[in-house]
């Protein structure tokens, strides 16, 4: 890290963990309710499809946010778009945790998303602001392993909290972190210098296009995103699957739920000891077919209980993990410069994707585990072979 840019009020360990608690706010904003979606399902008297909106519009508004954050946060410096962007992201969770129905819930919701949408976006700017090389690399996979205890946890959190207090409570504890991670923010040293004036926002936005006009970078990007419809399947329809299908209670559903976060939890820190011995291409092929390999037994023997279903998934979810640190520093690695745009075109990647894995899971509400499984199998062979087709003939427009 250049002298420039070290973290005086933070220091290197708690710039680690700012970064890590901005990168975890997609699964901080929707795991720690997952276990009273269920409940809030029966108190708002709506169709299970109703309320999973509030899931898959925050991660469609998510990623259409991201788009102007990033872009954004290029032109006039990380740190006043971050507040900006937080600062509704917390009244947001407040107006979620008084709202009267479920299409509030909703509106809210999408308010949240809009808000969150400069998390994950500026911290991986500010990653790559900051290092370089695989340093880069070994950042991104070290920040990701902290993101990935997050879903471990907060489902645990959810259920415990649902013991004390409804599940409005769960809204206001999402917007005690969005006032954390504020402060945070006050206290966060500039790591990237505003655009000159004369620039105009709209040229900013363009840069958007000119990034997809990069065919190493699009190829990368809709490779790499694809893998987030696993992982994002799983996690919307994991609830109903322990909950309704294998009718577990919600603190049974959160220990289930936390084993398969533990896998990911353990791929980026896999992935770090073996990328020293193992080219990152043969890493990334073999984690796609650690996917297909874990949907057939998905498929074989995940409806038989919960465990089988959760053993059985347990690998899909180490090599989605896995892939994150390699996937996110090769398309980065495509364009040295507008960090910002690069992470909002890769954030909305991830979420678009995976907001079409939990469209798909919602309409397979009668066979969820299925769906899952055939997910996993799809998914992994598609991207293997997107990947190889990239790298065949665009390997002069790819960097390495």
């Amino acid at each position: 890290m250049a002298d420039s840019k070290v973290q005086p009020r933070m220091g290197n360990t708690g710039f680690i963990i700012f970064l890590a608690l901005l990168s975890a706010f997609v699964p901080l904003s929707t795991d720690l309710y997952l276990p009273a979606l269920p409940d809030m399902t029966k108190f708002f008297a709506v169709p299970e499809i109703v309320m999973n909106l509030t899931l898959i519009l925050f991660f469609v508004f998510y990623s259409i946010a991201t788009l102007f954050w990033g872009p954004l946060s290029d032109r006039y410096g990380r740190r006043p778009i971050l507040l900006i962007g937080l600062t509704l992201y917390m009244l947001a969770s407040i107006l979620c945790g008084i709202a009267t129905n479920a299409y509030e819930i909703i509106i809210f919701r999408v308010l949240q998303a809009i808000g969150g949408g400069v998390a994950t976006t500026v911290a991986t700017a500010v990653i790559k602001d900051v290092f370089v090389g695989r340093k880069q690399e070994t950042t991104l996979a070290i920040v990701q392993s902290m993101v990935v205890i997050s879903p471990a946890i907060a489902p645990v959190i959810g259920s415990l909290l649902l013991t004390f207090i409804s599940w409005r409570g769960i809204f206001f504890a999402q917007a005690l972190l969005g006032l954390s991670v504020i402060y945070g923010s006050i206290i966060f040293k500039e790591t990237h210098q505003a655009e000159n004036g004369t620039t105009s926002i709209i040229r900013s936005f363009g840069r958007l296009g000119a990034l997809l006009l990069n065919p190493g970078f699009t190829a990368l990007l809709v490779t790499f995103s694809l893998m987030s419809i696993v992982s994002l399947s799983y996690i919307s329809s994991s609830s109903y699957i322990f909950q309704d299908t294998f009718h577990l209670s919600s603190r049974m559903f959160s220990l289930f739920f936390s084993f398969n976060a533990l896998g990911m939890l353990l791929g980026p820190l896999v992935y770090i000891p073996l990328s020293k011995y193992i080219d990152r291409f043969k890493i990334i092929y073999a984690s796609f077919g650690i996917s297909i390999i874990a949907g057939v037994l998905v498929l074989v023997f995940g409806q038989m209980s919960p465990i089988a279903f959760a053993i059985t998934q347990f690998p899909a979810t180490l090599a989605s993990s896995a892939i994150r640190p390699p996937g996110t520093y090769l398309v980065l690695k495509q364009e040295e410069n507008d960090n910002g745009s690069a992470s909002a075109l890769y954030s909305a990647g991830g979420t678009i994707f995976g907001s079409v894995g939990m469209v798909i899971v919602s309409i397979a509400e009668a066979t969820p585990i299925a769906a899952i499984a055939w997910i996993n199998i799809i998914i992994g062979a598609s991207c293997a072979v997107l990947l190889w087709l990239s790298l065949t003939f665009l390997k002069k427009k790819i960097t390495v």
